[in-house]
């Protein structure tokens, strides 16, 4: 699915944009940046001390074992969505690593399958697919809580909810421990990963979104949008 440069899916990360983006997909701004704001201070009080902690009483092993077993469980969504995109290739790939995984790989905490030539991937969600059924992104939003997100990402919630076989663990304590397990090594993952964060931080995880969002629908095949600002002033769009 191509992606069109004047959307939220195609918008670069670059300061030249950041205006065009902010005009053209984020027309809630202000309720954005007020739920923002709201995501960062949960975060700095809450979250992010629970993660630093779990980063400090498990060792890496552990966590790399955490890592693989959700990795796994995800594998049956990303495969049921592969088909509904008619990426038949993608689904057989992520059933196989499924199925070797959950079994050779010890329920998943190792990931025997990379060395069978079934690589880990970007696991698709029912936002990919309805891009790929040509549902437009709409919006720019930000959700309590779970962050960033679209018009179109936030009403596929409900079936990326029902297809979590998370969902459907029956033992409350259980399914509960998991979720946070699940929640608690995805913030500890992403650490590292704000050193990197420059300028204002609301565009920043704005841009860092949208450029993530068209990369996983195009599958990693994002054309060079270069040049492509002068084109559009030129032409009168």
């Amino acid at each position: 699915m191509a992606a069109d440069p004047e959307t939220q899916d195609g918008a670069p990360v670059t300061e030249s944009k950041a205006t065009m983006v902010k005009s053209a997909v984020d027309p809630w701004e202000k309720f954005n940046r007020s739920m923002f704001s709201f995501n960062q201070g949960a975060d700095k009080y809450f979250l992010k001390p629970l993660a630093k902690t779990y980063v400090r009483l498990t060792p890496g092993f552990f966590r790399r074992g955490v890592d693989n077993v959700l990795s796994n469980v995800m594998e049956i969504p990303s495969a049921l969505n592969g088909l509904l995109q008619g990426n038949f290739r993608g689904a057989g790939h992520d059933t196989g690593r499924l199925l070797v995984n959950s079994t050779l790989g010890l329920a998943g905490i190792l990931d025997v399958a990379q060395y069978m030539n079934l690589k880990p991937t970007d696991h698709e969600d029912f936002g990919q697919t309805l891009a790929v059924w040509g549902v437009s992104a709409g919006p720019y939003m930000v959700l309590p809580i779970l962050g960033p997100s679209n018009l179109r990402d936030t009403g596929a919630v409900p079936v990326d909810w029902y297809t979590d076989p998370k969902t459907y663990i029956d033992h409350i304590p259980t399914k509960n421990t998991v979720r946070a397990a699940s929640v608690l090594n995805t913030r500890a993952n992403l650490m590292p990963l704000e050193k990197g964060i420059t300028g204002d931080k609301y565009v920043f995880f704005r841009e860092a979104y949208l450029q993530r969002r068209n990369f996983l629908i195009n599958n990693g095949k994002v054309e060079d949008s270069f040049g492509e600002d002068e084109e559009s002033e030129d032409s009168g769009f």
